[in-house]
């Protein structure tokens, strides 16, 4: 029925599932430390703007990055190569989130959670375009072509 998965689809898979949770600490630990961003925003800000709530684009942002790299995998373990371009720029943006964030100087424990998250984009980045993985996607490709 389906074809063995290379070790380097099960590693990205297995990353991208550790990026899912980093996130979600990362939401966690938004709701938990509320006021100490809002402090942070506000010696950074003007005074006369309003503090942004913090927690709903966090919970939002969350659940949204989770349901689309659950629906991408789906497609990526069946070897479609728009999956693994979606899967690359989901990577990227959530690296660039990441580094955005630690220039917002937010309390410590958000830069080692962003730290650790920019490690695994790197790290799913690299299984992404692994060799075993081009070869996966390119023999998930002929077998299409070779069905009538």
């Amino acid at each position: 029925m389906g074809r063995q998965l290379p070790q380097s689809v099960t590693r990205a898979v297995q990353t991208q599932a550790a990026l899912v949770v980093v996130s979600g600490l990362i939401t966690v630990l938004t709701a938990i430390q509320r006021e100490e961003l809002e402090a942070a925003f506000v010696a950074r800000e003007s005074p006369d703007i309003d503090v942004p709530a913090f927690v709903p684009v966090a919970v939002v942002l969350w659940v949204t990055f989770a349901l689309l790299a659950a629906v991408l995998v789906v497609f990526f373990r069946s070897g479609h190569p728009s999956a693994r371009l979606s899967l690359t720029g989901l990577a990227a943006f959530f690296l660039f989130t990441m580094l955005v964030m630690y220039r917002q100087d937010p309390p410590g424990l958000f830069d080692v959670l962003a730290a650790v998250a920019a490690v695994l984009d790197v790290v799913l980045i690299y299984f992404l375009w692994h060799r075993e993985t081009n070869e996966f996607v390119r023999g998930a490709q002929l077998a299409d072509d070779l069905e009538p």
